[in-house]
């Protein structure tokens, strides 16, 4: 897949890799501002197990 997302991209190794740099960015900008807050509910992260009454006997 990167192998493809590279020959298709345009310019020499340099633009290429400053286009894949800012598609990485843009990707990651996406994933924090709509992806991750919408599966923020959905994920059990916040389910805590901890018991607060008695403390094991020895």
């Amino acid at each position: 897949m990167y192998g493809w997302i590279w020959r298709h991209l345009p310019g020499n190794a340099w633009t290429r890799a400053f286009i894949s740099l800012v598609l990485m960015l843009a990707v990651v900008y996406l994933l924090f501002q709509y992806v991750f807050p919408w599966a923020e509910p959905l994920l059990p992260f916040n389910d805590v197990t901890v018991d607060n009454g008695m403390a094991a006997v020895r």
